[in-house]
């Protein structure tokens, strides 16, 4: 499936059930970018806005862009009452933003789904002499017993879970030259009831959809792992959010 469209029918539970990102990674992405009123961010593959929202609330001016329709409307209805968001239909090798016009681009949880070099021209057009990439993900963490059930689970179902996977982690050593990378780890997590648990596993894009023949099968796996690992209705689902900048 074409990239852009891989979470056309996915929105809701993306909304719902994805996590967000630490605020001890917003704060330190404030204080080194020196984000405020003054500032304005590229948000490429934005999505339904769910980092959009979290760079809103720094006083920044945000241009959420994003070439996947349905995930475009979606922050649209989220984030119509913030004056500083600006929704943009493009894609990380073709933004639409006029050169030289932002301080800061982010992707989170979409590089993979770009071509590095033509986004890296591309980031570089549209950002100031002095403006900064960043580039981030939510990475499943921890050795519980669910952790690794959990993980089995995406192996066996998902649809090139395994290339998928190893795809978030790409050499962004030459992606940033001439300047020198930074890596930042923050730990991470989100309490999931039974809902959540099913919801989070159907907003990725490699696993079954409803009317896969292989989504009862997940179903069942999903509600027999709750039942074993749950504790008063949640599961905790931990994460490392990996924040690469220059």
């Amino acid at each position: 499936m074409e990239p852009t469209q891989r979470f056309s029918g996915r929105v809701q539970d993306y909304t719902r059930f994805r996590p967000g990102y630490p605020p001890a990674c917003l704060d330190y992405m404030q204080h080194n970018f020196n984000l405020g009123a003054q500032s304005v961010v590229a948000d490429i593959g934005s999505g339904t806005g769910i980092l959009t929202r979290l760079l809103l609330h720094t006083g920044a001016t945000v241009y959420a862009v994003e070439p996947n329709d349905n995930m475009r409307a979606e922050a649209e209805r989220q984030l119509q009452d913030q004056d500083r968001f600006l929704s943009v239909k493009g894609t990380g090798e073709a933004s639409g933003l006029k050169d030289h016009s932002t301080d800061l681009v982010t992707v989170a949880q979409a590089f993979h789904w770009m071509d590095p070099q033509r986004a890296k021209k591309e980031f570089r057009r549209i950002l100031r002499p002095k403006g900064h990439i960043a580039i981030l993900w939510n990475v499943p963490s921890g050795d519980s017993a669910f952790a690794r059930e959990y993980e089995e689970i995406k192996r066996k179902y998902g649809n090139n879970y395994i290339a998928i996977r190893q795809s978030h982690e790409p050499d962004l050593q030459s992606f940033f030259l001439p300047k020198k990378m930074k890596r930042q780890h923050f730990p991470h997590f989100v309490l999931l009831n039974e809902e959540g648990l099913h919801g989070q596993l159907r907003s990725s894009s490699f696993m079954p959809v409803p009317t896969d023949p292989q989504y009862a099968a997940v179903t069942e796996a999903v509600d027999r792992l709750f039942g074993r690992y749950q504790e008063n209705g949640l599961v905790k689902m931990e994460y490392e959010t990996q924040l690469h900048h220059d």
